[in-house]
């Protein structure tokens, strides 16, 4: 996979030292994003990040996002577009982060996981506390919302 990952292709197989993980950006309707808190005993607790977590082999990429965000929040994700996705290396594994917009779910996202949920305006994510992993996600998002501004023009 490369640039963007604008394709929905399966969890790839062949490297299983990279972690293939999902992410959705909701937005409510002022505009603000919402963000989950690690639970405790989980890699990088206390942390915050976007929803969502591991495709699972063979599962594809959108399919993965709405079963982690049925699980996690209690939604269901009726449309998404890839945004953004690249690999993070952690000291002791590499993960490869795939964002998508959700551009549609139903539902009030709810905790399921134990995690704390907050809804953050973009321009204050770079004090919500996210994990350096989920930060090159914060300008993709920006320029998301100059375009979006824009074309209200």
């Amino acid at each position: 996979m490369s640039g963007a990952g604008m394709s929905d292709a399966t969890a790839e197989t062949a490297d299983d030292a990279v972690v293939h993980v999902v992410a959705g950006a909701l937005f409510d309707a002022t505009g603000r994003v919402l963000i989950a808190q690690r639970p405790a005993g989980k890699h990088m607790a206390g942390g915050w990040e976007f929803p969502g977590g591991k495709l699972e082999q063979g599962e594809a990429r959108f399919a993965g996002l709405q079963r982690e965000l049925r699980e996690e929040l209690g939604i269901e994700a009726h449309s998404g577009e890839p945004l953004i996705c690249y690999e993070h290396a952690y000291p002791d594994r590499r993960v490869r982060l795939d964002l998508w917009l959700v551009t549609k779910f139903s539902g009030e996202p709810q905790s399921r996981d134990g995690q704390a949920l907050q809804w953050v305006e973009l321009k204050n994510l770079d004090h919500a506390g996210l994990l350096e992993a989920d930060k090159p996600m914060i300008p993709a998002l920006q320029r998301l919302e100059t375009w979006a501004l824009g074309c209200k023009l």
